[in-house]
């Protein structure tokens, strides 16, 4: 029998329930967002309001709508300072005495990295491969001894944001050089462990959807020494091929557990901030299937920026009303 069969058959005989000799508790699972914008958003003025229509710290209400993780991305030098190390840490300071639990994500680059860039930070453009390994690993230790400084420890640490062919282009570019892509992963891992040892290191993948593209990269990874805690991936469905996405992502959680033993979260998703109904019905089922995952292997979901609304910055995909208010979406992460 295939092992897609087998995951068929797993999922029709559990029905998207968890089982039963080893039922989650809200101690592991992680529900939460990534609120990298929300700073900035506060010094342009914007407000947050609850359901009440009470005007509200934006964690508060997302702590009163089920979430319990805050995700922040770091970059190395941006331009205007917003997600940078003290932008980072101050907000961290924050959300973790709110009684939130925290990931960090390092971009390593000075603005964006994703599928389709990952440009190395404007002082590390014109280095050597060594040099490089050497400039990752002391803003990763920068960032967090800093936070131990001011008593945050995060549960998770990305290292690398959405890395489908690798990072810091071209020296860590999976395609050419999966060797040096892998060298970055370690260097990275390492930093992290020197400083917060039993915090869980994340390589996050976009596309979780895709199979092929995870046992590419992580087959890659350990085929080249490297290693990490956690497989962390991206969901972005569309309103008409959500249902189809989701099983397609479970499955790829179901088998990268078995392949390489690792758990996983879901590190991103979102869906139009104006089909809120649909997107609550994708998360609800997302999220029940992620915590059905065995051995509590599945460790969570988080929405990314679901703060952002009125098109703030051009991004559609938020989970807030045009009145400051939450969507109804957000209700999936009460249950």
């Amino acid at each position: 029998m295939s092992r897609f069969l087998v995951f068929l058959l797993f999922l029709s005989c559990t029905k998207a329930q968890t089982p039963t000799d080893n039922p989650p508790t809200s101690d592991y699972f992680a529900k939460g967002a990534d609120i990298g914008w929300l700073s900035e958003m506060e010094s342009k003025g914007i407000k947050f309001y609850n359901n009440n229509g009470q005007e509200q710290d934006c964690i508060d209400i997302l702590k009163g709508l089920g979430m319990n993780t805050i995700r922040f991305r770091v970059w190395v030098n941006p331009v205007n300072g917003w997600c940078g190390q003290e932008d980072v840490v101050k907000q961290a300071v924050r959300a973790s005495k709110k009684g939130m639990r925290i990931l960090i994500d390092f971009h390593y680059s000075d603005y964006w990295a994703d599928p389709g860039k990952q440009n190395k930070p404007e002082k590390w453009k014109n280095i050597s491969f060594a040099l490089l390994n050497d400039s990752l690993r002391n803003h990763t230790l920068s960032v967090l001894k800093a936070l131990k400084n001011n008593n945050v420890t995060p549960e998770w640490v990305q290292v690398g944001n959405e890395t489908n062919d690798g990072m810091l282009w071209e020296d860590g570019r999976a395609s050419k050089n999966m060797a040096q892509f892998a060298s970055l992963v370690k260097t990275g891992y390492s930093a992290v462990k020197e400083v917060f040892p039993g915090t869980k290191v994340i390589v996050h993948i976009s596309n979780g959807y895709d199979n092929g593209l995870f046992k590419w990269i992580f087959d890659g990874l350990k085929n080249n020494g490297a290693t990490w805690d956690v497989t962390g991936m991206s969901l972005y469905p569309s309103i008409s091929d959500w249902q189809t996405k989701t099983d397609q992502c479970v499955y790829n959680m179901y088998d990268i557990i078995n392949r390489y033993g690792k758990e996983v979260m879901v590190v991103e998703v979102g869906m139009p901030a104006d089909q809120a109904q649909v997107c609550k019905q994708f998360l609800t089922d997302l999220i029940t299937k992620t915590r059905a995952l065995s051995n509590k292997k599945g460790l969570g979901v988080l929405y990314w920026e679901p703060q952002a609304y009125n098109n703030w910055q051009g991004y559609g995909l938020g989970a807030w009303n045009t009145d400051g208010k939450p969507s109804i979406a957000l209700e999936a992460f009460k249950n």
